[in-house]
């Protein structure tokens, strides 16, 4: 009897844990402009790329050997690891840079804010930064020149339960090594 009372209490916190976030499904678009699918866990095909990622002219990138101009965060929204079309300028801009030098390498990191589980987090924060490491694939850049780390709620870039500390440690950041 205390078994049985055991596995349904131990269920009952396990469903507890639960959320509706597909956290399966990658948010970009292929170079051809058309959605990428991928495989669920039941067969079925999911398309995504809403916020998807466009092709990029490497051609006209200004000086390939400077330091990229701008922002190497992008920024997430509540609950989601949707690639937001204002990010693409950022996201092609570091792909320009990293394809200048093969034997540049980069860490991107992903972090969440403060609510939700620590397993939750990290799992959320290693979308956020396999979303951003595939559209920068998608742009040209070799696999081997990037790592996706998850820091989850750990390393917050602002401090405060307020909406707008929330929303910058809700973020991907690009870390040249």
């Amino acid at each position: 009897m205390k078994n049985t009372i055991l596995v349904l209490c131990a269920a009952v916190l396990m469903s507890a844990c639960g959320s509706a976030v597909k956290l399966d499904n990658v948010p970009v678009e292929d170079k051809s402009g058309t959605s990428v699918s991928q495989q669920g866990a039941d067969g079925s095909g999911s398309a995504v790329g809403k916020g998807g990622v466009t092709s990029v002219d490497v051609g006209k990138s200004g000086q390939q050997g400077a330091v990229p101009a701008g922002s190497r965060i992008v920024y997430f929204d509540y609950d989601s690891f949707i690639i937001k079309p204002e990010f693409q300028s950022i996201i092609e801009a570091q792909a320009r840079f990293i394809k200048s030098d093969k034997n540049r390498r980069i860490a991107i990191e992903g972090h969440t804010d403060e609510r939700g589980g620590r397993e939750y987090n990290l799992a959320l924060g290693q979308k956020r930064a396999e979303a951003v490491r595939g559209a920068l694939g998608l742009l040209g850049v070799a696999e081997a020149q990037m790592e996706a780390v998850s820091f989850g709620k750990e390393k917050p870039a602002a401090q405060g339960s307020d909406e707008g500390a929330m929303a910058k440690n809700r973020r991907a950041e690009i870390n040249y090594r």
